[in-house]
């Protein structure tokens, strides 16, 4: 299975940044963009979004298991 990679720059992405996608844009996406993208988009830091997947996770959000 090929790696995902992010829509917008090419990086190869993390488990944790294809949920973090799924949780913010659409659960049902098949392209995804990396953290650094969705900060840009969203005009958020990087260290803010890692912080929300941690609260994700904590909650038990199924898209981060």
């Amino acid at each position: 299975m090929m790696a995902a990679t992010c829509k917008k720059c090419g990086k190869e992405l993390t488990r944790d940044e294809i949920g973090l996608h799924k949780k913010l844009v659409n659960r049902g996406s098949t392209e995804f963009w990396c953290i650094t993208c969705l900060g840009e988009y969203y005009q958020i830091s990087e260290e803010a979004l890692r912080k929300k997947i941690e609260i994700f996770k904590e909650q038990g959000c199924t898209l981060f298991l």
